[in-house]
């Protein structure tokens, strides 16, 4: 015997079957998280060396491949479901944001001892550069020290080389009238010229010759009075006695600087220099012809 259904009836198994649909996927769906969770720790368990570490230090979230019969989307998903699967992400989101500050701020502190450690050794740099500096102005200062040292010492060595060696530094010729020993004004004039030159002068001996007209012994006896008397004059005018070396030449000519003879009653006073005259000229000249 066949039953025949009504349009009513139809109609209310199919809301029934609407409304107990979306139940059933619901209920399928809370379920299968628990499972897999259970299954993925299960299976972790016995051997925790094959986690995967994660920037935080903990295991991966697990990956849900089975969203229940609505597969990967649940349209009639409840807010409570949602929010219960979204936690685990907000959590290990935040912990990611406190990873990355702790991250930025060590990347901080790291840059700032880097910066103080370069401030540290461009102070120290910049302090060896000076003293440095400082050095080599006092190492030039004690080689110019050291060569001036040098030149005096050669300078020195010279002067003592050559102290018993004189030279000519000029000639002064005192005339006389035939037969007479005095000395006139113009005599002494240039004599005090002489003196002049000397003050002060180191090095130096002063010859006297005296030259003669007349012959024979009274020629040497008149050329030697006319020499004392300019000793005599010298000696007067604060010239050491013992620099002064005199000679009476008689009637023997007198050589002249530009090589003639002059034959005469006169007085040569040649002044003569060593090289401790030229020690003492502050130029390593000679102090005595300067003045001339």
């Amino acid at each position: 015997m066949k039953t025949k259904l009504n349009p009513g009836s139809i109609t209310v198994l199919l809301v029934a079957a609407s409304l107990g649909l979306p139940a059933l996927a619901q209920s399928n769906s809370q379920q299968q998280p628990q499972v897999q969770t259970g299954a993925s720790t299960n299976a972790n368990t016995p051997n925790q060396t094959t986690t995967p570490e994660t920037g935080t230090g903990k295991a991966p979230l697990p990956e849900k491949t089975n969203e229940g019969f609505w597969g990967h989307v649940n349209p009639f998903a409840r807010k409570k479901w949602v929010n219960r699967q979204l936690d685990p992400v907000k959590d290990r989101l935040n912990e990611l944001d406190q990873l990355q500050a702790k991250n930025a701020a060590d990347i901080k502190d790291v840059d700032q001892r880097a910066q103080n450690g370069i401030k540290a050794a461009q102070s120290t740099a910049d302090q060896a550069t000076q003293t440095a500096g400082q050095a080599q102005q006092k190492a030039d200062s004690a080689n110019q020290l050291a060569e001036q040292a040098s030149n005096k010492t050669n300078q020195l060595g010279q002067t003592v080389g050559g102290i018993d060696q004189y030279h000519s530094v000029n000639n002064t010729e005192i005339l006389f009238r035939p037969g007479q020993t005095l000395l006139n004004e113009k005599a002494k004039d240039a004599l005090d010229q002489v003196v002049t030159q000397l003050q002060g002068q180191k090095g130096y001996v002063v010859e006297v010759e005296g030259y003669s007209r007349t012959r024979g012994m009274a020629g040497v006896e008149n050329s030697q009075h006319m020499a004392e008397a300019v000793v005599r004059y010298l000696a007067e005018h604060q010239i050491p006695i013992w620099r002064i070396h005199e000679v009476a030449m008689g009637n023997a000519p007198a050589n002249a600087d530009n090589g003639e003879q002059h034959t005469g009653s006169m007085v040569r006073v040649s002044l003569m220099e060593n090289s401790l005259a030229a020690l003492n000229s502050p130029n390593g000249g000679s102090p005595i012809g300067a003045t001339q």
